[in-house]
């Protein structure tokens, strides 16, 4: 009954050590200056934007957009436009893993879980 216990905690201890679990160091990610890229019809776009604790200043295509910051964890936010309020939808963006200078996140229209998207943000000068 002792080796059939002893064997089973074996096993999972080897099953855990042997699952590579994301890094999450979200909290450096909090503030700062980023860079997105994305590509649009074939063509490759890109972002640059600064955040505070509850505010994103974005600068994308020449048009600049501020948006309000809301932390719901230390991973995840939501970001509501501010000026211009082209869009009254929030939008949820959650990270998922983290590198040593940039995340990859998923982001969506807030209540629309079905059309979740993916990307992956950059630390910028």
């Amino acid at each position: 009954m002792v080796h059939l216990r002893n064997l089973k905690i074996s096993l999972l201890l080897i099953f855990l050590s042997s699952c590579s679990f994301p890094e999450k160091d979200c909290k450096k990610f909090k503030t700062g200056n980023f860079e997105f890229k994305t590509e649009i019809d074939g063509k490759e776009y890109v972002s640059y934007f600064q955040r505070s604790d509850s505010t994103e200043i974005e600068v994308f295509n020449g048009v600049t957009d501020t948006s309000s910051v809301r932390w719901v964890s230390d991973c995840e936010f939501i970001l509501k436009n501010i000026n211009p309020k082209k869009s009254k939808k929030s939008i949820t963006m959650k990270i998922l893993s983290t590198e040593n200078d940039s995340y990859t996140f998923e982001y969506s229209i807030v209540g629309d879980d079905s059309n979740k998207k993916r990307g992956k943000v950059f630390l910028s000068d």
